[in-house]
């Protein structure tokens, strides 16, 4: 992983982002509505995130909002079958699995936290089908904790625009929480996944609608519109 030479102006960065935000008048993603929802319940944020990998917004509302109905609590959810868990969560992607990680997970809580969600990074992380886009997540929208998510399209952008130099998703994190002011870690992620999904998207982005054009290096880019 490689140091930029020069860090980019954050500020006006953020500004151009949010302004762009407000502009398409876009929502934020999927797991911030549902902690808005329950009132950042950590048990909702957590399923709703295990719900969101690998699955669009809209399928993920759904299926969060389905399991939380049938298992608003993990105590609720140990009750279920795997089969009728799965059940509750299709189509969300790799719903068996999920299933299979969700009670897993809702088991250890019950065992070894009397059913609440724990708020450090270190035991979220020792949950079955929890990383560190998903531990941080929870730690942002269930704890208001500080935290960068870094998911595919964070660290696209933030290698594309040169912002960071780093190969996985975990290099990223580590390099932005280097460069990246503390105001701003809880919220770019769901700056970024919007502004990933509609302009910078991985293949030919829309550089002639990018509101930050100014402050992007545009690295291996072979193709824009």
């Amino acid at each position: 992983m490689e140091t930029p030479e020069k860090p980019p102006d954050w500020d006006a960065v953020m500004a151009a982002l949010e302004a762009w935000r407000r502009a398409v008048n876009a929502h934020d993603p999927s797991v911030s509505a549902v902690a808005e929802r329950y009132r950042k319940d950590p048990w909702a944020v957590l399923a709703s995130t295990v719900l969101s990998l690998r699955t669009k917004d809209a399928v993920t509302l759904a299926a969060s909002a389905s399991l939380l109905a049938a298992a608003p609590s993990p105590a609720a959810l140990v009750k279920l079958s795997q089969d009728a868990v799965a059940r509750l969560i299709y189509p969300a992607g790799f719903y068996r699995t999920k299933a299979s990680n969700l009670l897993k997970i809702a088991g250890l809580l019950m065992a070894e936290y009397q059913g609440a969600v724990p708020g450090t990074m270190e035991a979220l992380l020792a949950l079955p089908g929890v990383g560190r886009k998903t531990a941080n997540l929870v730690l942002i929208e269930a704890f208001d904790a500080d935290g960068i998510c870094v998911d595919t399209h964070v660290h696209r952008i933030s290698n594309r625009t040169g912002w960071v130099s780093s190969k996985t998703p975990e290099e990223t994190e580590h390099a932005l929480r280097e460069t990246l002011p503390r105001s701003y870690w809880k919220g770019i992620n769901a700056l970024l996944v919007l502004y990933g999904q509609r302009v910078c998207q991985p293949l030919s982005p829309w550089c002639s609608r990018c509101p930050i054009y100014a402050h992007c290096a545009r690295r291996l880019l072979k193709r824009s519109r």
